[in-house]
């Protein structure tokens, strides 16, 4: 019988699987993998299959089941454990997402278009004003959803560097930084939840302490809980979704001319940018707390279930040359935002930033090209987030 394969495993490509990954999908759309502390447990990587379990009625979101299965020391705090929305099953997680849905709808997030719009060409501006070569990181990746979620949920932009720097700690630190990292978020956004309270904004923390707090539907813990989860979901996944997808079309000209040339393809291209990048390789980590049978494995209550975004997009038996980056497929169908009943909350948001970024950014810098060899890229991340920490470019 084949060794449970590790995982996570290290990248050596910004936008492309571990090379141990092609083992991993060979053995099948369901097997066991290895965690980073000895303990088993089951990893789906077909798209199918994907679908089919993150709908199971007997799969579960709670963290603090003493059998869930951890993939990386920093995910065994005790915040990380009982995270709102992402750590929660019905009834109270479908509770919340009734209470976020319409400030994350599809109407809600276009009517933000004209301000995103002026935001992102703002930092082109300032990206041409600073010449070549610039650092697309620190000049647009990481400001543009910083802002864009500060002045959705109404938290002071001023203080963007603190929840950058904890945010990223939170997701890629050591276990010790990762745990204080999140502590001193909570911190802070409980007193700014304590300051909305008493003096509601207009921002989606305001609207909910009117609509929700005041009534009685939501605590005051409840709401630092939601924060933190928008917050950090928002900082990291959007913004090496960014740099990675610069990348991506920079290593592929011929993709990047059939955009230039049409930029009415660019849905199409954020979409089979989603499939194909593997900023975040987990989709859902969850415990079984019922059997599951599924592709002919017994998945058994109380194991460890881990569905893998990156193989999922990358099937065989459902995308037509998995491993190609093609702009004009139209099988760009992916599980990049999840299945079910968790799916992001914020997908709608992080497209349109995309899309917005990508338009402004090749429109007004045709030239543009990687200032540093891709291999020579400083990147950060191991099967979990892949982070690029400098983008130099030049045009």
């Amino acid at each position: 019988m084949t060794a449970a394969p590790p995982y996570p495993q290290k990248r050596t490509c910004p936008y492309q699987p571990p090379p141990g990954y092609r083992e991993i999908g060979e053995q099948g759309p369901v097997l066991k993998v290895t965690l980073f502390d000895g303990r088993e447990a089951w990893m789906v990587t077909g798209y199918k299959e994907s679908r089919e379990i993150l709908t199971h009625p007997n799969l579960s979101s709670l963290r603090t089941h003493p059998d869930f299965p951890i993939v990386a020391p920093r995910f065994r705090s005790q915040i990380a454990r009982s995270l709102a929305l992402i750590a929660m099953d019905p009834p109270v997680h479908d509770t919340y997402r009734r209470y976020l849905n319409p400030h994350f709808s599809l109407k809600q997030v276009r009517a933000m278009r004209p301000e995103l719009e002026k935001l992102v060409s703002g930092y082109v501006d300032t990206i041409i004003d600073h010449g070549p070569p610039a650092d697309l990181v620190p000049l647009l990746a990481v400001p543009l959803p910083s802002l864009v979620i500060c002045r959705h949920l109404g938290v002071p932009y001023e203080d963007h560097d603190f929840f950058q720097d904890a945010s990223g700690k939170v997701m890629l630190g050591t276990e010790e930084e990762s745990a204080t990292a999140a502590q001193e978020l909570v911190d802070y956004i409980d007193a700014l939840v304590t300051e909305q309270i008493r003096t509601p904004s207009d921002g989606l923390l305001g609207q909910l302490v009117r609509e929700r707090v005041v009534p009685g539907d939501l605590g005051h813990d409840e709401l630092v809980s939601i924060a933190l989860v928008l917050l950090i979901a928002a900082h990291e996944t959007t913004s090496s979704s960014l740099a990675l997808g610069v990348i991506t079309l920079l290593e592929h000209p011929d993709q990047l001319a059939l955009l230039q040339q049409d930029p009415d393809r660019l849905p199409g291209a954020v979409e089979e940018l989603l499939r194909y990048i593997a900023t975040t390789d987990l989709v859902a980590t969850r415990i079984a707390k019922g059997d599951i049978e599924i592709a002919g494995h017994l998945i058994r209550a109380g194991e460890g279930v881990l569905v893998s975004g990156t193989l999922a997009n990358r099937d065989q038996g459902v995308h037509r040359a998995p491993d190609t980056f093609d702009i004009l497929r139209e099988d760009t169908h992916h599980v990049t935002f999840g299945f079910g009943i968790h799916q992001c909350l914020g997908q709608n948001l992080a497209r349109l930033e995309l899309e917005v970024a990508f338009r402004e950014l090749f429109s007004r810098l045709p030239d543009l090209r990687l200032a540093t060899p891709v291999g020579e890229l400083p990147i950060l991340g191991a099967g979990t987030v892949q982070r690029v920490l400098s983008l130099p470019v030049e045009w």
